[in-house]
């Protein structure tokens, strides 16, 4: 039975380009976060590592762990599945860790509805500008041209689901990025007072979309 001695549960989503990635890994360096760890059907990139960055399998084997009910949460992105399998997640926060998602609004939104007995925070990543994104996309995907202005037209749809996070967090300097979120997790955990404010991030949203 979860206890206060439990582990919290701290979502980061965000567009393709936005820098979750990144920022998961500083969080889990810094302040100790153990970081889950999903299932993927995407092939790696060039600097990612089988059972560190994912965990690489076929259609066939993710689709059994989909029928078995493995999954925390799971979802179709860009034509490969993504998903997270509950054991591990639990097991880590039954032994009083908190444990990072990087996942897509989706998968925030199955593991929000399952209404587990553990703390959740969640937190979505914006880009400063939508030129700012484009330009991060195109040296990510810079064999691929199609690849960068398909993932800006996502952009257009993923930026509205912001509203359902806990806060949003703006990407213009990965540092100050990462002590924004940091200072919000332990205002959150600690009962302390939060520095965020929801007009400003309105405003900023309706830039991005305009």
């Amino acid at each position: 039975m979860p206890s206060e001695k439990d582990g919290v549960m701290i979502i980061l989503s965000s567009p393709s380009g936005a820098g979750k990635t990144t920022l998961v890994k500083k969080l889990s360096e810094k302040k100790n976060f153990e970081i889950s760890i999903s299932h993927t059907t995407r092939l790696p990139r060039t600097n990612e590592s089988q059972n560190k960055d994912y965990y690489f399998v076929n259609e066939s084997e993710f689709k059994r762990l989909i029928n078995n009910e493995e999954f925390l949460e799971y979802a179709k992105v860009f034509n490969n599945f993504y998903g997270t399998t509950r054991t591990p997640v639990i097991d880590k926060l039954n032994k009083g860790k908190n444990v990072l998602f990087d996942i897509d609004w989706q998968g925030a939104d199955q593991i929000k509805n399952k209404k587990l007995d553990y703390k959740l925070i969640t937190f979505f990543i914006l880009p400063p500008s939508k030129e700012v994104l484009f330009e991060r996309l195109s040296k990510r995907h810079a064999n691929d041209k199609l690849m960068a202005e398909e993932r800006m037209k996502q952009f257009e749809r993923d930026v509205l689901h912001w509203i359902n996070y806990d806060y949003v967090v703006i990407n213009n300097d990965l540092n100050q990025c990462y002590l924004k979120i940091s200072n919000l997790i332990d205002a959150v955990t600690n009962n302390g007072s939060k520095d965020y404010d929801l007009n400003y991030i309105r405003s900023h949203v309706e830039r991005l979309t305009s």
